[in-house]
């Protein structure tokens, strides 16, 4: 935070203890202790005498703590703590104490094959937990995905379904790079491609329109998606010729794409999971589309 917002904090949080503590001190006797003040509220009358010892000094002691809590730790401005206590290092404190403790829980895990790991109840289990906490605001508590987010349940893998190349799709995560081509194609040439693609996924579509966006196609969108429109898993080029559509299936979805390309991106999960975490993921993963 800024330097004035960072002194606003700081005086405004010890002026506030000190005018506590000057209340308190400067009312600490009275005048006419034992007398009233005339004051009568319902027929109760106000005596003028101090704050009991034990209420005044118990006030005074959570000033003092106040005081000392605010020196150890970061609450004042831009004031680090005297502790060097962060949120930060308060959380990686407790992320090494639990992979101190269930580190061996996921490690005896790393050597079982996942297509083997996809049978042991226990490892399902926790590769479940894994998935909810990490991956289901994207993919969904089932894994059925959303629009932009895949289907984990259906087979049909843009980057390939095998163990190891979940894995590393986890591990290292992905980025699609669908370029634009409406400029290159213009608007007819948009629609013609569409209209191809299309016909590629087993629709009824108009014969002339898709003569002329499949020599479109072959030239700007066979190199990735293959001429058959079958995909290329290396690159995560989804197939085309099926009902399986990562952005809708409409047609002006279809032409959206085309003309503007796609640059969707799954995170790395590596540093955060490690490999012990990720193979018991992946397994879990995998028994999805199996199910």
């Amino acid at each position: 935070m800024s330097s004035l917002s960072s002194g606003f904090i700081i005086f405004g949080t010890l002026g506030s203890l000190l005018a506590f503590f000057l209340i308190l001190y400067l009312n600490r006797s009275t005048r006419n202790p034992g007398k009233t003040t005339g004051h009568n509220y319902d027929g109760i009358e106000e005596y003028d005498n101090p704050l009991p010892a034990w209420w005044f000094w118990g006030f005074i002691i959570t000033i003092v703590f106040g005081i000392g809590y605010l020196l150890y730790y970061p609450g004042l401005g831009n004031f680090a703590g005297l502790g060097g206590w962060t949120q930060a290092g308060a959380l990686e404190a407790s992320q090494e104490a639990a992979d101190e403790r269930y580190g061996p829980l996921f490690a005896q895990y790393l050597s079982v094959p996942v297509d083997e790991l996809v049978n042991d109840v226990a490892a399902m289990r926790m590769g479940g937990r894994l998935f909810a906490n990490n991956c289901a605001v994207c993919h969904g508590a089932a894994g059925t995905g959303s629009e932009g987010f895949p289907n984990l349940t259906d087979g049909d893998w843009h980057w390939g379904g095998s163990a190891e190349q979940i894995k590393t799709t986890i591990m290292q995560g992905r980025q699609a790079m669908m370029p634009a081509w409406g400029p290159a194609l213009q608007d007819q040439g948009v629609t013609e491609v569409a209209e191809y693609v299309e016909q590629l996924a087993g629709r009824e579509v108009d014969a002339a329109l898709a003569t002329a966006g499949q020599e479109r196609y072959t030239l700007f969108c066979a190199a990735c998606h293959m001429p058959d429109g079958s995909g290329q898993p290396m690159l995560g080029a989804p197939a085309l010729n099926n009902e399986s559509w990562l952005y809708g299936n409409s047609r002006l979805r279809i032409e959206d794409i085309i003309r503007h390309g796609r640059n969707g991106q799954m995170p790395a999960f590596a540093e955060r999971l490690g490999e012990d975490k990720v193979h018991i993921l992946a397994a879990y993963v995998r028994s999805l589309s199996t199910q």
